[in-house]
């Protein structure tokens, strides 16, 4: 089994933020993963998926939703 698990790197009001992100086996009808288990400075996130606008399954706040959502991106733009 292949491990997709990819680091994330980013800033955000002025603190820095470690993470990791694995994708879910579970796709949506463009094939990518529905959506991504994420982990930042070792304390769990929550599952963020991507419908319009970066989104997550747990309260967080919306500034660092999006910041997580384009780290994403970011990595996936350099696969």
């Amino acid at each position: 089994m292949e491990n997709k698990t990819f680091s994330i790197h980013f800033e955000s009001g002025g603190k820095k933020y470690n993470g990791r992100v694995s994708p879910s086996d579970k796709t949506n009808d463009a094939g990518e993963p529905a959506s991504y288990h994420v982990v930042l400075n070792e304390v769990f996130f929550g599952m963020v998926s991507y419908n319009g606008k970066w989104t997550v399954n747990e309260q967080r706040p919306h500034e660092l939703t999006e910041a997580v959502g384009h780290a994403i991106e970011e990595q996936l733009q350099r696969k």
